[in-house]
């Protein structure tokens, strides 16, 4: 039998195995028939003994040692390959049993190759890297890495003593390597070891991986992501509707391992315990949704998140993949939205990870002009490689399915769309066209979030785009790349610059408020005050304010209720809603001692109301993307720094007036022009007391009057606070037959109130001679009441008409309001027809009018003296002095004398 073994033998393949630079193992290592039996050849770096176990029968049948490297041989009898176990003994004499890895085949379909060659294969991620699976009943874990440029392929870990003779991975054609190995489980940690061309021999982590280890260490974990239950079903059916272009949308920024730290010592608080303490938090401050900081797996702590080098991985710092959905879950179950920060602009070079990863560039470009990013020392992915398009196409999707992510926001679009973004002339090529655009990065954005939204309709895709590419939000069908926001990076710098100035020189500086409308509606957008703006010796939020401690609270507290009525969605990183004095340090906790003092409490407080009143009014939020739901009253007012414009939706009655005041002065009776004629309610006030502010307000409700300002025919007057956004209600004015109905209800009601009681209730405090006045009042009242009624039924006689001077007046009053003159002529015309009195009276009446619609405009007449008074309560003469008018009512008169003629 050994004669015949001996025959069978490849000798140049069992020098490759042996010298392990074999791609194809499967062709000689485990089981195959031949006409002489069942041949199992297998590799034992290293052993001094090897034996196959057959299951069905038993025996053990020791095999030949072909090469003294540990390589054996074995011929069973029979013409069907058995099941069977190997078992070798090392050089220490320790006996070792397993399965043959090489006794299963590949999991992949060939449909499946030629998928992700072409970057189509968009569940690639649960072939590719190590999965838990049984394969004929036999437990183990299914490895696959892409790396068709690699000599040989390895997977080592604690379950081999990380030698890469033994576990060589087979190749297949579309430069997968794969290799099913049993025994492994859940919670061992592996890497693959490449043999480069040239020789070269290194170990990579696995870019698929489930999990990894906690920095330093940056193996991979092996993990079994099928065993968490998610509860959170009622969310993921109803957040189509919350996340919706019309809901409201106020982000929290987190960076979870400086959110809070444990006061016991340890570095960070694991997924689950943050979950519970975020979620009450976000709840209670009133935010729609948090976004994290990458929480993919990084090496550097101070890249945030931002140099990835396990895209499949949630971070170790904070715990397991189930706990990190654990986080996910018990978000959803308190109603909040979870948007995960994502980079697929670059990564980094670390040697374990993705840089020349089969000893080629392979997910990134060759050329360093193309490949590299000079200010951040960062790799650029190669974007017109189908299967670098595939990982990361796939890489989303797996975030949105795997950990029911509700967003993904894209870091640094701006640095993808351009190929000289950070470089200088002669550090980047030109695309075919002799331009800068990056035409790959736009086709795979496109492709991207394409697929995406075919998927996940109701999750949102989000970028951090900071130039004025067009369509970032446009459709796909028009040219557009297909994001449903984009960061408002330009308000973002404007707005923090003009809030750094004191007040006294913000006038200079007023475009910086009012630019942001210009282009307002060209994206959809996304008003953000992130992590960005409160680093890198920039300061906090409110070490950017100017003035006392007093005027920078006041100062937080305009700038985040102007965020809040400016149109857009919204995002506040954390720490800046309670007035973080110092710079963030992702090394510190938040400065959650704070809160003990008064001034800081009520900042985030503050910021409780200012969302409860964001989500109750829809105005704010509804038309977000439209024109509709903006307009402007004056936003002229520079030099008084205040904004004053209205937000709407398509119902009147739900339209607010906002009035903002960058000044430190507080403004007494301002007239503001309004839309609409009714009532004006001060529904919040940064400004209050109760936020810590100076309660300068309008506790009464302000009636408009026909008085044009800001080119509009209505107005009201109202007290300004300084530094504050004021913000109105509006009410339709009571028609006659409304305000009618009202009254007798209030009547009725008091009625009903005396009866239940018995008897009338009398003004507490009220002395006898106070009630015999009131009657004495009342008396003379009815009187007045009598004579008055004589006198008009008189007047309406003798005018043999039975218009009342009231009517007289409202007449001429509704003819000046219309603005033209000729308009009022014509209603004097018919009014002198009726007759003289009323000409009279039409004359006194457009006065009176006029004068109250420009106060500052002085009668025609000179000041009443007291024998004027007199002389004005004798009868009526023909002589210019008696008849009080003035040169307007004496032309009136006599075109009533000649229309009598």
């Amino acid at each position: 039998m050994e004669e015949k073994l001996y025959d069978y033998m490849d000798w140049a393949e069992i020098e490759a195995v042996v010298y392990s630079e074999e791609n194809h193992p499967r062709d000689i290592l485990g089981p195959r028939v031949t006409e002489d039996g069942i041949l199992i050849q297998a590799f034992f770096p290293g052993a001094t003994r090897a034996a196959v176990h057959t299951i069905p029968d038993g025996k053990q049948t020791e095999m030949v040692c072909e090469d003294e490297a540990g390589f054996f041989a074995v011929l069973l009898p029979g013409k069907k390959i058995p099941s069977y176990t190997l078992i070798y003994w090392d050089g220490d004499g320790n006996q070792m049993e397993h399965y043959d890895p090489y006794a299963y085949p590949m999991q992949f379909t060939e449909q499946e190759q030629k998928q992700f060659e072409n970057g189509i294969c968009y569940s690639i991620y649960e072939k590719l890297g190590a999965h838990p699976v049984k394969i004929d009943g036999i437990s183990g874990v299914y490895f696959a890495v892409w790396a068709p440029n690699a000599i040989r392929v390895s997977v080592v870990g604690n379950f081999n003593n990380w030698d890469g003779r033994a576990y060589q991975m087979n190749l297949l054609e579309s430069g997968i390597y794969e290799l099913f190995i049993p025994g492994v489980r859940a919670g061992d940690i592996y890497k693959y070891e490449i043999k480069a061309k040239g020789g070269l021999t290194y170990l990579k982590s696995d870019p698929y991986a489930n999990a990894a280890q906690l920095r330093p260490n940056n193996a991979s974990v092996v993990f079994d992501l099928g065993k968490y239950e998610w509860q959170d079903e009622n969310w993921m059916k109803k957040r189509g509707v919350a996340q919706s272009d019309k809901a409201p949308i106020s982000v929290y920024e987190v960076h979870l391992g400086s959110w809070k730290k444990p006061d016991d010592g340890r570095e960070f608080y694991n997924y689950r315990e943050i979950a519970p303490m975020l979620a009450s938090y976000v709840k209670e401050l009133g935010y729609t949704h948090v976004e994290l900081m990458p929480v993919m797996e990084h090496p550097l702590d101070e890249s945030w998140g931002y140099q990835v080098t396990g895209y499949y991985a949630p971070t170790a710092r904070y715990g397991t993949p189930d706990d990190f959905r654990y986080f996910m879950d018990t978000m959803h179950q308190n109603d909040i939205g979870v948007i995960l920060d994502w980079v697929p602009a670059h990564f980094p070079r670390d040697t374990f990870g993705l840089s020349a990863f089969d000893g080629t560039c392979l997910y990134e470009h060759f050329d360093p002009r193309q490949g590299s990013h000079p200010h951040w020392g960062t790799l650029i992915y190669n974007y017109g490689r189908p299967e670098v398009k595939n990982f990361l196409i796939a890489n989303a999707l797996f975030w949105a399915k795997e950990y029911h992510a509700d967003g993904i926001r894209m870091d640094a679009v701006a640095s993808m769309l351009y190929l000289d973004y950070g470089k200088q002339d002669g550090e980047w090529v030109a695309n075919i066209y002799g331009g800068n655009e990056n035409l790959e990065a736009i086709e795979f954005l496109k492709h991207l979030n394409s697929i995406f939204k075919k998927e996940f309709p109701d999750a949102l895709l989000i970028a951090e785009e900071s130039t004025a590419w067009p369509k970032v939000t446009g459709d796909l069908d028009d040219e557009g790349l297909g994001f449903d926001y984009k960061w408002n990076m330009g308000w973002m710098n404007d707005f923090t610059e003009y809030m750094k100035n004191d007040p006294v020189y913000r006038g200079a500086h007023h475009d910086q408020l009012t630019f942001s409308m210009v282009y307002a509606y060209s994206e959809k957008f996304m008003l953000s005050l992130s992590h960005d703006e409160v680093v890198h010796l920039k300061g906090s939020m409110y070490t950017k304010m100017p003035g006392t401690p007093e005027q920078k609270m006041a100062n937080l507290r305009l700038a985040y209720a102007y965020q809040m009525v400016h149109p857009g969605k919204k995002l506040l990183f954390m720490g800046q809603e309670f007035g973080q004095e110092k710079e963030w340090n992702e090394k510190q906790s938040l400065s959650w001692e704070l809160l003990e003092d008064k001034e800081h409490l009520q900042l985030k407080n503050y910021m409780a109301a200012l969302h409860a009143f964001y989500k109750a009014n829809p105005a704010l939020y509804q038309l977000d993307e439209k024109p509709e739901g903006f307009e402007w009253i004056n936003g002229m007012e520079w030099e008084k720094n205040l904004l004053i414009f209205l937000r709407r939706t398509k119902k009147k009655e739900d339209t607010l007036l906002v009035v903002c005041n960058f000044s430190n002065v507080e403004y007494d009776d301002f007239r503001i022009g309004v839309p609409y004629p009714g009532k004006y309610k001060e529904m919040f006030n940064s400004d209050a007391e109760a936020y810590g502010g100076t309660g300068v307000g309008n506790p009464r409700v302000k009636m408009s009057k026909k008085t044009e300002c800001d080119e509009r025919k209505n107005s009201i007057t109202v007290k300004l606070a300084p530094l504050s956004v004021q913000i109105f209600s509006y009410t339709k004015p009571e028609t006659g037959a409304a305000s009618n109905k009202s009254a007798k209800a209030k009547t009725a009601a008091k009625a009903a109130a005396e009866k239940k009681t018995g008897k009338k209730r009398k003004p507490a405090g009220k002395t006898e001679e106070a009630v015999k006045a009131k009657k004495t009042t009342k008396t003379a009242q009815k009187a007045e009441k009598k004579v008055s009624e004589k006198t008009a039924k008189t007047a309406e006689k003798k005018q043999g008409t039975t218009t009342a001077t009231e009517k007289v007046e409202k007449a001429v009053k509704q003819a000046i309001d219309s603005k033209p003159v000729k308009t009022v002529e014509q209603t004097v015309d018919k009014l002198v027809k009726v007759g003289k009195s009323a000409a009279a009276e039409a004359a006194k009446a457009v006065e009176k009018y006029r004068a109250a619609a420009d106060p500052e405009k002085k009668p025609a007449t000179k000041p009443e003296t007291k024998s004027e008074a007199k002389s004005e309560a004798k009868p009526e003469t023909k002589t210019k002095k008696s008849t009080g008018m003035s040169k307007l009512g004496e032309e009136l008169q006599r075109k009533f004398e000649t229309e009598e003629k």
